[in-house]
């Protein structure tokens, strides 16, 4: 067997491998999700999550792909399975939205929203910074290091969800007046199972998007990109526990485990450039920062009830900025271009496409239909019928 051709076996393979740790990420944001809403809401969420994974993927495969890259073409490894370790991407831009308008959103006109992510917003996204690159040579034209998609994925799924909150508004109850009311997760152990499956599914996507593992320099590479990556999330775990102690004296798994994919978010820019000691520091303020953006968010009246805003987009922010002032030979400004480009386009574009949805289908449910759960509404099928809901 030719050298070459051993080569775009191996890496055909840790291209397809690579893919299947991110496909886990679906069922990780779907158990996260279920069990942070309430009971009569996990069969409208669980569909939601399915639904995205479909739709975005199949109209990345219809447009959005082509649009991204220019073309089907890949020299080192099969181009189906580059499409498909693309593919895999895909859906998580709509499932960080999704998540954050949870309990009060129809699944029609989000599914109709996701058509337009995958085959239009996210590949634009993808275009300016991994793909074909439409705006080089302008005044646009960003030269950003993402290796990962702390801005192209996690940035561009928070912005989208900004945009959503503004139009859909508060679930009924959660703010009235000045206070804020609490509303507990519904089931813990799949908070924890969906949190540690996004956990297992970054290291593929990390790991893969170095492109190749078929020389020993990449092989290093990859190992030294997924050990990066692990520890940020381990840093962001233990300074979320700390701090949620030293203000309240208890240990709260929840914001652990947002400050664990808080860490993951931010190192994701730049896990293949660190050493072995930035990335938990990287973690560290990631984690640091999902403590104290989530009660800023909550002051500001955007209800979040999975901690998507502060887990991605946040964390996408400082992910991105953080290659720049650590990172010697990459330009913070150009880091911070990227972010800024990104931001305008993403946000600005969601609110106009959702805003027009709106006014076809209503993506905010009733509230008659909030207070009896989605599940109902919108599935007719309830997730723990045997169980008393709660309002």
């Amino acid at each position: 067997m030719l050298e070459a051709d051993f080569k775009y076996i191996i890496d055909t393979f840790f291209t397809l491998f690579t893919m299947v740790l991110i496909i886990f990420m679906v069922p990780g944001f779907a158990m996260l999700e279920a069990g942070l809403v309430r009971t009569k809401n996990v069969s409208a969420v669980l569909t939601i999550n399915v639904m995205i994974y479909a739709v975005a993927s199949l109209a990345f495969l219809l447009v959005g792909y082509e649009l991204a890259f220019g073309g089907w073409e890949s020299d080192t490894s099969s181009i189906w399975a580059a499409f498909m370790f693309q593919m895999a991407f895909v859906g998580k831009t709509v499932n960080i939205m999704s998540g954050g308008v949870s309990e009060r959103v129809r699944i029609i006109p989000l599914a109709m929203f996701t058509v337009v992510m995958g085959a239009v917003i996210y590949p634009l996204v993808v275009n300016v910074s991994w793909g074909a690159d439409f705006l080089a040579g302008t005044l646009l034209d960003i030269d950003m290091y993402d290796l990962a998609g702390s801005t192209v994925i996690h940035s561009t799924g928070g912005w989208a969800l900004l945009a959503a909150i503004m139009i859909v508004g508060s679930r009924k109850g959660r703010y009235v007046g000045d206070k804020i009311k609490v509303i507990p997760a519904s089931n813990i152990p799949l908070v924890v199972l969906g949190a540690l499956l996004l956990w297992i599914g970054w290291f593929g996507f990390n790991g893969g998007s170095v492109g190749s593992i078929s020389s020993v320099e990449n092989a290093n590479t990859v190992a030294k990109t997924i050990m990066n990556t692990n520890t940020a999330g381990l840093a962001g775990a233990i300074i979320a526990g700390l701090l949620m102690y030293f203000r309240y004296k208890l240990l709260d798994i929840t914001m652990i485990l947002n400050g664990a994919l808080g860490g993951l978010v931010a190192v994701t820019a730049g896990p293949d450039l660190y050493d072995m000691y930035t990335p938990i520091l990287i973690g560290l303020v990631g984690g640091f920062l999902v403590v104290f953006a989530v009660p800023i968010f909550d002051k500001l009246r955007l209800d979040d009830p999975v901690g998507a805003l502060s887990v991605h987009l946040v964390n996408g922010i400082w992910g991105t900025l953080a290659v720049g002032i650590f990172v010697d030979g990459i330009s913070f400004v150009s880091q911070l271009k990227g972010v800024v480009v990104v931001a305008v386009f993403a946000f600005s574009v969601s609110f106009v496409v959702l805003y027009l949805i709106n006014k076809i289908s209503k993506f905010r449910a009733q509230d008659d239909d909030q207070v009896e759960g989605m599940d109902i509404n919108e599935c007719g099928l309830e997730a723990y019928p045997e169980f008393k809901r709660s309002i």
